[in-house]
C-alpha cells in the first residue's frame, strides 16, 4: 500500500519544476521550502520531512537550512504575516513607534499572532528598503514611508 503524498498535486508540479531547474537537491532546497511553507502554512516537522524525501536530502540538512533563514516560519502564523523592519535606519525613522501601534491596536508582540488570528508580527533586521523607511512587508507586499496613521490604513486592506 502506498503512503499518501504529503503535497497537493499543484505543489508537486511546482516542486518538479524546481527540481528540473537546479543541478542537485541541495541547490533546490530553498525554493522547495517556500513551496512547503505555502502548502502547509508553516514548516512543521512533517513538512520538513516531506521536503527531505522529495529532494533526497537528509532531514537534518533541510531542518538546518530552514532554521537558519528568518523568512521561513516554524509555527502557525496569522492569515497575514507582517515583517516590520527594525534596522537602524527604520528605527531612526520611527519603526519603534510602529511596533507600539501594532501592539496597542492589534495586540501584536514580536513573534506573536493577534487574538483574532488576522496578523502575525515578525521583526526583521533589514528588508532592503532603507531609503524609504520605516518599512514592512505584509505577506509579499512591500510598504514604505510608514507612520502611525499609514500603517493602520495599509493593514485595513488585509482582512
Amino acid at each position: 500500500m502506498t503512503e499518501p503524498q504529503p503535497f497537493s498535486p499543484k505543489s508537486v508540479a511546482l516542486l518538479e519544476e524546481i527540481r528540473k531547474k537546479y543541478p542537485t537537491g541541495r541547490a533546490a532546497l530553498m525554493p522547495a521550502l517556500y513551496v512547503a511553507q505555502e502548502e502547509f502554512g508553516w514548516l512543521r516537522p512533517e513538512a520538513l520531512k516531506a521536503v527531505a524525501e522529495f529532494l533526497g536530502l537528509p532531514e537534518m540538512t533541510v531542518r538546518s537550512t530552514a532554521t537558519f533563514y528568518s523568512m521561513y516560519r516554524h509555527r502557525k502564523a496569522g492569515r497575514n504575516v507582517i515583517r516590520l523592519c527594525t534596522n537602524v535606519s527604520c528605527m531612526v525613522l520611527g519603526a519603534g513607534t510602529l511596533k507600539g501601534v501594532l501592539g496597542n491596536v492589534y495586540g501584536l508582540a514580536p513573534g506573536g499572532t493577534s487574538p483574532d488570528g488576522r496578523f502575525s508580527l515578525e521583526v526583521a533586521d533589514c528588508i532592503g528598503a532603507c531609503g524609504k523607511g520605516p518599512a514592512m512587508i505584509v505577506n509579499d507586499d512591500l510598504h514604505t514611508g510608514l507612520d502611525a496613521k499609514k500603517i493602520l490604513e495599509v493593514l485595513e486592506n488585509y482582512k
